[in-house]
């Protein structure tokens, strides 16, 4: 559980996140990225469902994946990790389905 303190959630400022969803009780996980061109496309959760990042942003906000919050760059959607204090699971460092996972 993330521990928000003093305006921030671990080292980073609270208010990074437009969204922080409260997950449900089926939540997934985001066990692959899928990449296009380098860039974050899409995500392959744990039950094997692959999503587009769209998607992905939708169903978070629905409170179905763990782990994440929504945040925003340049007026698009994205989601991002939710610091605990562990590296492996920050969406930056799961591995990659492969490219024709989501087309």
């Amino acid at each position: 559980m993330t521990q928000e303190n003093n305006g921030r959630i671990g080292n980073l400022p609270a208010n990074i996140n437009l969204m922080n969803p409260v997950p449900r009780k089926d939540a997934k996980n985001i066990q692959r990225l899928i990449r296009k061109n380098g860039k974050i496309s899409g995500y392959q959760l744990s039950d094997g469902t692959v999503l587009s990042k769209e998607q992905g942003v939708a169903l978070a906000k629905q409170g179905g994946i763990r782990g994440v919050a929504i945040a925003s760059r340049n007026g698009s959607e994205y989601l991002r990790s939710l610091p605990d204090g562990k590296e492996n699971n920050n969406l930056g460092n799961l591995p990659s389905a492969p490219q024709d996972s989501f087309q």
